[in-house]
């Protein structure tokens, strides 16, 4: 029972320190709502592929996990960064481009398919 519990705390340990990276066209809505919902389970940032200030190589090698919303932003990632691509556990959740901030129905899907993923 005591070998249980402590196993179970260096899981979380390793859970919550883990750098989860979420990536979507623009940052503005599916990236910028998994940052803000996992921010206490990971050590989350996020970023945008085609906005003013896209995702850098700094922050492709600072992540464990890389985590797109859709297959093309995976295609993209190896197109611009194939070396780090290579070395990257990349996830793509399928989530497409119509929910807002904070959507309800968004953060329901991201809690659905991330807590199965990671």
């Amino acid at each position: 029972m005591l070998i249980k519990s402590k196993i179970y705390i260096i899981q979380n340990l390793i859970v919550l320190f883990m750098k989860v990276l979420f990536i979507c066209n623009q940052n503005q809505n599916r990236s910028k709502t998994a940052e803000a919902i996992f921010k206490n389970k990971f050590e989350t940032r996020s970023a945008g592929l085609y906005n003013e200030e896209p995702v850098t190589e700094k922050q492709i090698s600072w992540a464990d996990v890389i985590v797109v919303m859709e297959d093309s932003q995976r295609k993209e990632l190896s197109r611009r960064f194939p070396k780090q691509y290579l070395q990257k556990r990349i996830i793509s959740l399928g989530i497409p481009d119509i929910y807002q901030y904070n959507q309800p129905e968004l953060i329901e899907i991201l809690n659905s398919k991330v807590e199965t993923l990671l």
